[in-house]
């Protein structure tokens, strides 16, 4: 600091002897002026004592002596011209001190006004001198923030470094496990495959030796005489044995023998039978139950447009994702965010709570019936499908493999197999007799919904893409970008057009097979509400229905290509899902919120 204080001194002397050398030379004449001036008006001042004391000499001479007169008349004559030019002298002395006076006014005006800059230089250059130590300061700072930011990018570099020498040794880590894992679920696959023909080979052992048992029971019953009434069932069946052509079976000489019995019924014996039948037909698990199986409708005499909502209800707790008719249009089954499929008997326009499927871990996203409508197989969050049995409402099936969401799962046509889209972005072909995964593909985007052929697959996706893949081959066939994100697809009667529903808020008729886009459908207020929004087409392909984001249903008339109708008075929410029934009377939709809506024209 007292280094800088003696820099400013010396920087103000510097200045001052500047000052000194540029105006010096300005003032220098005024100063000889003014010193010649003092000069002579103090030689003026001596000559007037002097002139004054002469005078007083000379009049004293005047008085003392009066021969001097002509010499005092000529002194006194020089004296007063004298006097004249020393009065001319002095007025001139006068002029130019009145124009040095003056001109000393201004200069010392001029050197106030250069003190007063200087002063204000002075200032400036203080706090220039402020602002520079200020900056200096900061200098500082931002050296030292600089230095410790080199210091901590680093050790970040040396972080990351360990953290890429740790990845790649979890990423080894990890393809080892992987490798041990698929070894493992190959060996457990193969442990299940043995333990499955074990079961089969009881079962098989069981169904032989109660065969044995009822041959025996038969032989046993065919050596008592028991007459039969002409209208008893066993009569019936004897003669229908009796009808083939001529080939040796054990029931035309039972038929023939049990007409000769007493008329006491065999209950034991016909329920033997029944047990026998029945157990045959429950050895396939995919065979269909005559009580809960229902006969899926060839094709619906007339397809209802739906006008009224016929009956709303609260489907879930929370948030309803999906809902499917089953193929004879008697049940209805939702599916939410509360982890359950509920079913619906659909009564007289009326929907009655029938029961619940669970065992989900997480909400549901997709549901379907087989074609006969004895199984649902129900997609789920939890990264797994499910399959239930509706005879009993019992969870058969759990098929785990994918490492994300598992946003749709269909059946195949031959109900023996079915095919899940994840939001891992693979697509899992599952064979239910061995209950393995038979096929993945990875698909390169995530899965929203899946439709199938006999031999073909389609997937909707996150990329705009709708994805034609071939079952044999494992391999795309073709492909069609849309112009917003896939979230429903859907199939019309005879599987020749494909029904797609996409964020850009369009529903687009595909032809299967010219491969182009038919008809695209859209209105004013419709708004695609979720990437899992589903859409439908009518049982005859003659109408497609959709939900918008404000709770409207959307009807289209797929011959006019026009909207046909909007009902927009009942959901409170978005509508995810909507359902035509296989009969074609009734339209189901369900919303964010937890509501369900049965809609028909009645």
């Amino acid at each position: 600091m007292a280094e800088r204080r003696a820099d400013w001194k010396r920087h103000i002397s510097d200045q001052l002897k500047l000052r000194d050398r540029v105006q010096r030379h300005t003032f220098e004449e005024i100063v000889q002026q003014y010193n010649r001036l003092l000069e002579k008006s103090d030689l003026q001042a001596v000559l007037t004592e002097r002139y004054q004391t002469e005078k007083y000499d000379v009049q004293r001479g005047h008085e003392a002596s009066s021969l001097d007169s002509s010499r005092s008349d000529s002194l006194h004559q020089e004296m007063s011209q004298m006097r004249i030019r020393h009065q001319e002298e002095l007025t001139e002395l006068h002029k130019k001190r009145g124009e040095l006076a003056q001109t000393v006014i201004e200069l010392n005006n001029q050197i106030q006004q250069k003190d007063r800059e200087i002063q204000s230089n002075e200032a400036r250059m203080l706090e220039y001198q402020q602002q520079i130590a200020s900056l200096e300061g900061d200098c500082r700072d931002l050296r030292s923030n600089l230095q410790e930011l080199e210091m901590a990018n680093q050790t970040l570099k040396d972080e990351y470094d360990a953290l890429q020498i740790t990845f790649s040794a979890l990423e080894e880590k990890l393809r080892k496990t992987s490798e041990d894992n698929q070894e493992l679920v190959s060996r457990w696959m193969a442990e299940k495959a043995l333990e499955a023909n074990r079961l089969n080979a009881e079962n098989e052992k069981d169904t032989r030796r109660r065969q044995a048992k009822l041959q025996k029971d038969l032989a046993d019953a065919a050596k008592e005489p028991l007459p039969i009434e002409q209208d008893d069932d066993i009569e019936v069946l004897a003669e229908d044995g009796g009808k083939g052509a001529g080939e040796t079976s054990p029931n035309r000489p039972i038929g023939r023998t049990l007409r000769k019995t007493s008329q006491q019924p065999q209950g034991g014996l016909l329920d033997s039978i029944s047990n026998i039948f029945g157990r045959r037909r429950s050895a396939n698990s995919f065979g269909t139950s005559p009580e809960t199986s229902e006969t899926p409708s060839g094709g619906c005499a007339e397809v209802r447009v739906p006008t009224t909502a016929l009956h709303v209800f609260e489907a879930h707790d929370g948030e309803v994702n999906t809902v499917r008719f089953s193929p004879g249009s008697r049940l209805l089954a939702t599916g939410g965010m509360d982890r359950r499929v509920k079913l619906w008997e659909v009564v007289s326009g009326r929907c009655e709570a029938k029961g619940a499927l669970t065992g989900s871990n997480a909400g549901i996203t997709s549901i379907e019936f087989d074609s006969s409508g004895s199984y649902l197989l129900a997609a789920s969050n939890d990264f797994a499908s499910r399959i239930w049995t509706m005879d009993d409402y019992r969870l058969r099936h759990t098929l785990t493999g994918h490492s994300g969401k598992v946003l749709s799962a269909r059946f195949l046509l031959d109900n023996a197999r079915i095919v899940s889209g994840s939001y891992d972005r693979t697509l899992k072909l599952w064979d239910l007799r061995s209950k393995v995964c038979m096929k993945t593909v990875f698909a390169g985007s995530s899965c929203n919904d899946i439709v199938c052929t006999e031999q073909c697959v389609m997937s909707g996706h996150f990329d705009k893409k709708v994805r034609f893949w071939d079952i044999r081959a494992e391999s795309i066939v073709r492909e069609m970008e849309l112009l917003g994100r896939v979230t429903s697809l859907d199939l019309n009667h005879d599987r020749s057009e494909l029904l797609t529903c996409s964020r850009d808020d369009m529903l687009k008729i595909i032809d299967l097979r010219s491969n182009a886009i038919r008809q695209t459908f859209s209105a004013q207020g419709f708004k695609c509400g979720a990437d899992w929004t589903r859409v439908t087409f009518s049982p005859d392909g003659s109408y497609v229905a959709g939900g918008s984001a404000d709770g409207a249903l959307y009807v289209w008339n797929v011959l006019t290509g026009k909207l046909d109708r909007t009902l927009d008075r009942n959901h409170s929410s978005a509508i995810n899902s909507v359902s035509w029934s296989p009969s074609g009377t009734y339209v189901a939709s369900v919303e964010k919120g937890s509501r369900a809506i049965l809609w028909s024209d009645m």
